[in-house]
């Protein structure tokens, strides 16, 4: 009696894995113990502006090259300066004015459906150096550290790329107070990544024959 009831069990255990294996391979289903990463969903954003809207707002005043936010990252947009145009090596001070007054300002319809965004917020002002700054000094209205940083790596991107910087794709910025400048370095890195603190490297000293 024990044998046939245990056989009999055994049986209809096996009859109903059975089934569900045909209804769960029937059903398209495959098991798997290894979670699978997809991957990130893949960005719709174009993150750049196309010619024609370019060239439909071309105005006078000189072209300058600033960095916006686009898709978390940090992307450059070419656009015109109201300022008049001014010979290679101008007045850094003049440049980084403009530079600012460009990074202040909404962005444009086109930029907007490019995706493109901008963190640097007013009020916001930026002057020459304090005596004892090393040349080519700026020093912005609000200490650099007391930006949001995705907003000081958009100053720092843009500044470097024009005349206002420093050379090797740095800038020389201070505060309005009295704390040294600091020499802030626009990396690779830092426009992949504008949310996190942008590198320095030492200032130079000036040599003295």
């Amino acid at each position: 009696m024990r044998r046939r009831t245990f056989g009999r069990t055994t049986g209809a255990g096996a009859l109903l894995a059975a089934t569900l294996t045909v209804f769960v391979t029937g059903c398209g289903i495959r098991t798997t113990s290894v979670p699978v990463d997809a991957g990130a969903a893949p960005s719709r954003v174009p993150c750049s502006v196309t010619d024609e809207s370019a060239s439909a707002t071309t105005a006078q005043g000189m072209p300058v090259r600033v960095y916006l936010v686009c898709g978390s990252q940090l992307d450059p947009v070419d656009r015109r300066s109201p300022l008049p145009e001014e010979k290679a090596g101008g007045d850094p001070v003049r440049t980084a004015t403009g530079l600012l007054a460009q990074l202040l300002a909404a962005p444009s319809d086109d930029e907007r459906e490019a995706g493109f965004t901008t963190a640097v917020r007013s009020p916001l002002a930026v002057t020459g150096g304090h005596p004892g700054d090393a040349a080519g000094t700026l020093r912005l209205s609000r200490q650099p550290e007391d930006l949001a940083p995705t907003a000081l790596s958009q100053i720092v991107c843009t500044f470097a790329a024009s005349s206002a910087g420093a050379g090797d794709h740095t800038v020389l910025l201070g505060g309005p107070g009295s704390y040294p400048p600091k020499r802030y370095r626009c990396t690779t890195e830092l426009r992949e990544r504008p949310e996190s603190t942008p590198p320095t490297a030492p200032i130079p000293t000036p040599s003295s024959n």
